[in-house]
């Protein structure tokens, strides 16, 4: 089968469902299996939900209600009768969302994230599910959870793949279309999970894997994998081809394009990936595989912002040595960091972090009592792979340069 994801990108709105189902018509449809994103912003106003049921229950409501409207205001676009079926449908999964959010009694945030962000992806399938139907395209809604079996670790879950490969075949057969969430699978006690902000991609690679899939398609709003974030850098160029080694390099770095756990389970059977545009389908794009590392060949700029950098040495001068950096990782892993660079020297420590679970206090607070600390927020880090002599001058022009770290392929410059 083929593999399509669409994110919420290409579904933000009346426009974007109308080109998915161009999207089809011109590449065909039979033989698919469509993963879908929340729709546009869907998942942000989701989490603000959830802050609100956490600090401010007075504005769970109207915030619900901002959401609902939302999707309200698409299907009214889309589907001619008032009455179809789809309203009654979408309603009841807001209606689950209503009385979890009620009878609730877990406070763990992300038991309650995973539970209550996973309806923008079940609310967006529904209504896509519902509109391709209606157009004539025949296409069956597939319940992810039902299919992606992980482990209990909520907002990361590990998928157990045995578990997974057998669900999955038993519920897709050939010849059909059709149409399942990004983003979510549950666990033993089907409970939902989820794969990680982002984790469409990767769903999209685990069917493919499972189903031994000939291709993954992601649709963004760009041509294809460029060799920097338009949004950051200016002049970029589209990326032909990239190796799987490559490409996980650049999704190891931060490459927003690709989910860094997307290109494992493909490059395992060695399908390929191709990243298009669903604005003009019928452009090559960018095809990841075996083959040339990179073509073109050309400097990979990757930025990853509001990080924090913090700098350890040692209260009494001493080296800092294999158990003073094993204990360091241990707090790191304990508070939940993601590391994205260290360095050090004989009495230092430097190491660039992303805060996902909000645990920074925590984590310095038990740094303090073994090291003197220095704790820089709010910082970025570059990357260049490919880098040339000239290839980090602008970027000095415009940024303090905190720390710099070099291999013979990739340059790394922590800047604010």
């Amino acid at each position: 089968m083929r593999i399509f994801k669409f994110g919420g990108a290409s579904v933000k709105d009346a426009d974007g469902i109308h080109n998915m189902y161009r999207v089809l018509e011109q590449t065909g449809h039979e033989n698919t299996l469509i993963v879908a994103s929340a729709m546009g912003k869907t998942t942000n106003a989701i989490e603000k939900l959830i802050e609100v049921y956490f600090e401010d229950s007075q504005k769970m409501e109207s915030q619900l209600n901002e959401v609902i409207d939302y999707h309200l205001g698409i299907m009214n676009e889309i589907f001619d009768h008032p009455k179809h079926e789809v309203y009654d449908e979408v309603k009841g999964r807001f209606d689950h969302l209503r009385i979890f959010l009620k009878n609730n009694k877990s406070p763990h945030y992300s038991f309650v994230y995973d539970q209550v962000v996973s309806t923008g992806e079940l609310v967006s399938t529904t209504i896509i599910t519902h509109y391709l139907n209606s157009k004539g395209i025949s296409a069956d809604w597939l319940d992810a959870r039902e299919c992606i079996q992980t482990d209990a670790s909520y907002r990361d879950a590990n998928v157990d793949w045995t578990r997974t490969e057998i669900a999955i075949n038993e519920q897709v057969s050939p010849n059909r279309l059709y149409i399942t969430q990004g983003f979510i699978g549950s666990d033993d006690n089907n409970f939902t999970t989820t794969l990680g902000r982002e984790g469409s991609d990767y769903t999209a690679a685990i069917f493919a894997y499972c189903l031994n899939g000939n291709s993954v398609t992601i649709w963004k709003d760009v041509p294809g994998v460029l060799n920097a974030d338009p949004r950051h850098f200016e002049s970029t160029r589209l990326l032909h081809h990239i190796s799987y080694q490559e490409a996980i390099e650049l999704a190891f770095y931060g490459a927003s394009v690709i989910h860094p756990k997307t290109l494992q389970p493909l490059q395992r059977k060695e399908i390929p990936l191709h990243v298009k545009s669903f604005i003009n389908p019928n452009d090559k794009g960018t095809k990841v595989s075996k083959g040339v590392a990179l073509d073109p060949h050309v400097p990979c700029f990757i930025v990853k912002n509001d990080l924090a950098l913090i700098r350890l040495s040692s209260l009494d001068f001493s080296f800092i040595i294999e158990k003073n950096i094993s204990d360091i990782f241990a707090m790191l892993h304990k508070h939940k960091m993601k590391v994205d660079l260290i360095q050090n020297s004989a009495i230092s420590f430097s190491v660039c972090v992303f805060d996902k679970f909000n645990k920074m206090e925590e984590l310095l607070r038990e740094l303090s009592g073994r090291f003197q600390v220095d704790h820089t927020a709010d910082v970025s880090l570059y990357t260049i792979r490919h880098f040339q002599a000239e290839s980090a001058d602008f970027l000095l022009r415009k940024h303090e340069l905190l720390l710099e770290q070099r291999t013979q392929e990739t340059m790394q410059l922590v800047m604010r």
